[in-house]
């Protein structure tokens, strides 16, 4: 693993996006998909709002995601592998960089074909802990014509990001402006950010 966790690193501090294009497994990552879509099934998949509590707003027209947030203390097979993977990231990531986090939080989101996510950056105005934005895909066989992409906003340049299955960004949270664009089918991954509490 310490080779995509290094993917990540370098490529992060060259471009200050994050990419590794495999950072979860093939069978990981479609175990993954399956629970997302069971969960959406099962209709535990909730609209997503903007901001934190007290100010959360769900009655927004910005963000068009469904999520379920992964419990840290869940007993499913695949997310305990999922959060395993995440704290060895966060040790390596301390270990090499002084990253100084100590806590993390990650949920499914689905979006339906039609919805996106309008720029944004992903801190919160009243509360700085989150250090770094991480997503990780779930779609399997992404075309460019399906749309779906993380454009991230960068001085004078857009950088487009296709949302194809295994692949992890990792970013700034409180410095890096980007958007989800609109897809033409359902677009599935696992967001979450890493924090210093």
């Amino acid at each position: 693993m310490n080779e995509k966790f290094e993917e990540l690193i370098e490529s992060f501090l060259n471009t200050r996006i994050g990419i590794s294009n495999h950072f979860l497994s093939e069978n990981l990552a479609l175990r993954l998909k399956t629970n997302l879509k069971n969960l959406n099934n099962d209709d535990k998949l909730k609209k997503a709002g903007i901001g934190n509590l007290p100010i959360n707003d769900i009655l927004q027209d910005r963000r068009g995601d469904k999520i379920y947030w992964i419990d840290c203390k869940t007993k499913n097979e695949a997310e305990c592998v999922f959060l395993t993977q995440i704290e060895e990231f966060i040790l390596y990531l301390n270990d090499t960089c002084y990253a100084g986090i100590n806590a993390c939080e990650f949920h499914y989101a689905l979006y339906e074909s039609g919805k996106s996510y309008k720029r944004h950056i992903d801190q919160f105005q009243n509360n700085s802990d989150r250090k770094f934005s991480m997503i990780h895909y779930l779609n399997e066989d992404w075309l460019k014509e399906d749309g779906g992409e993380l454009s991230i906003y960068q001085e004078d340049m857009v950088i487009k990001i296709q949302p194809s299955i295994r692949k992890a960004v990792f970013f700034s949270s409180d410095s890096c402006m980007h958007e989800v664009c609109e897809s033409s089918r359902p677009r599935m991954s696992i967001s979450g950010w890493l924090k210093s509490c």
